[in-house]
């Protein structure tokens, strides 16, 4: 039985990648290790928490002492580094817990791996997942490649990018197999309310304003989380070692057109007139260094894996917002706060 590590699993992006895992290989012995931040939620894995083959541990990647004993426990024959801050404005404000969790806690796992594969490389893989946002903002044409020079713009694309930087050095220094794959923005069920399309559905929800930076000009490439869960599962079997993927959803949407298309699915959803969700919109002041354009060319694994998204953004925005529409009491938990209290409830008490 293979052990895999699983790093910020009970996150947006890692709870789908740990379902994918814990029900797909049965074989695989899956270890989900979370520090169970505000976006870290367990509730996200209820479906599958009492797995035999899933174990979850709570730690944080920072502390170098506790990974480098986890590691010299389990011997894990692969990682998926997917633990990280993320958020944006997040950064801006505090970009100090950005650098300890991006770059230092990258740093312990990649040297808890070279510990523990120093004699034996075969068949492992240090998987590390990055954004877009490292190679800086595009204009109104282009795409952004494998090749694209880097030019992060915030402290947390900053903090991504000296990680990926880093993760490449120990590929070339120290021989360590590593993979690195570069997305666009996700979205999808489970996605904290903090980020702009479940935070613009819980607003319409709710009858409060949906707030857009500036004049909602910026444009993003939409991936549903399903389709990036996909590719991560394809890219940790079959990716090349030492290789670099970009991940894109092929779905360019202006900030404005994405919120005014969701409002109209929540008006259809809700029973309201035509129009009604678009009223709550308001734009404020633009975010600091704002990006104006992502793109991403997603060609090298399209042609060596196959790999392309299952759902353009029309189909997947409809099948998120029915999952949030259905899943009221998980927003109320989350945006209340409560989730917090179930890791005392699941795991202390037992």
């Amino acid at each position: 039985m293979k052990t895999i590590l699983i790093t910020g699993g009970a996150g947006f992006i890692g709870s789908h990648v740990v379902r994918r895992f814990v029900k797909k290989y049965p074989e695989y012995k899956i270890i989900n290790l979370d520090k169970l931040t505000y976006a870290g939620n367990l509730a996200n894995l209820h479906d599958i928490e009492n797995s035999p083959n899933y174990e979850f541990i709570r730690v944080d990647i920072v502390d170098a002492e506790v990974i480098a004993g986890i590691f010299n426990k389990y011997r894990f024959d692969g990682i998926i580094h997917l633990a990280a801050e993320s958020h944006v404005d997040r950064s801006i404000s505090n970009p100090m817990e950005f650098i300890l969790t991006n770059i230092v806690g990258t740093v312990n796992l990649l040297n808890a791996a070279r510990t523990i594969w120093e004699n034996n490389l075969a068949n492992k893989v240090f998987y590390h997942i990055s954004t877009d946002e490292v190679y800086g903002s595009l204009g109104e044409t282009g795409y952004f490649f494998e090749t694209s020079s880097y030019d992060p713009r915030s402290p947390y694309s900053a903090s991504k990018a000296s990680s990926d930087h880093l993760v490449r050095a120990y590929f070339h220094t120290y021989k360590l197999p590593i993979i690195i794959s570069n997305c666009s923005n996700n979205y999808g069920p489970y996605q904290f309310p903090e980020k702009l399309i479940p935070l613009s559905i819980n607003n319409i929800r709710n009858n409060n304003t949906i707030p857009i930076y500036g004049k909602g000009e910026n444009i993003r490439d939409w991936l549903y989380v399903e389709d990036h869960a996909n590719a991560i599962d394809l890219l940790f079997h079959k990716g090349r070692v030492g290789e670099t993927y970009n991940i894109g959803g092929n779905n360019e949407w202006k900030n404005i057109d994405l919120i005014r298309k969701l409002c109209e699915i929540m008006d259809q959803k809700l029973g309201r007139a035509e129009g009604t969700s678009a009223q709550l919109i308001t734009f404020v002041k633009d975010r600091a260094g704002h990006d104006i354009r992502y793109a991403i060319n997603a060609e090298k694994i399209q042609k060596e894996l196959g790999w392309n998204p299952s759902l353009q953004f029309e189909k997947g925005i409809e099948k998120t917002v029915e999952w949030y529409l259905a899943n009221e009491e998980w927003l109320e938990n989350v945006t209340s706060g409560e989730y917090q209290k179930y890791y005392e409830k699941q795991y202390i008490k037992r």
